[in-house]
């Protein structure tokens, strides 16, 4: 069972991130704006841009219950993202450099161009 993340939690790496989504343990929500995600995004993650959370968009179904993981390109919007999950009540934590340091690390990445996406 992952920590709880309700309440001033840590942010993870991209590797613990990968581990949690990959044992069914979290939910991967990329907060990038359409264009982004696009050019490419972590196999299994959601999406809803920041900009839509922020006007009052729902959250996809499979990221309402449990542990959300939020990751954007760089950690800036995720982290904004994160906060306002929480503040509604949710666990989320979110990515510390983003989709950046995901791919960095060599992990997985699906979409975009046929040479298994990229980040912009």
């Amino acid at each position: 069972m992952p920590p709880s993340f309700r309440r001033g939690s840590g942010r993870l790496s991209p590797e613990q991130a990968h581990r949690l989504v990959a044992g069914r343990q979290a939910v991967l929500l990329d907060v990038r704006e359409t264009p982004e995600w696009n050019d490419g995004h972590a196999p299994g993650a959601l999406h809803l841009p920041l900009s839509r959370l922020m006007a009052g968009a729902p959250l996809p179904a499979g990221a309402r219950a449990g542990l959300v993981v939020v990751i954007c390109r760089s950690g800036n919007r995720s982290r904004t993202a994160a906060g306002i999950l929480t503040a509604s009540g949710l666990e989320a934590t979110d990515v510390t450099g983003g989709m950046t340091a995901w791919t960095r690390q060599g992990l997985p990445v699906t979409g975009g161009n046929d040479s298994g996406g990229v980040t912009a």
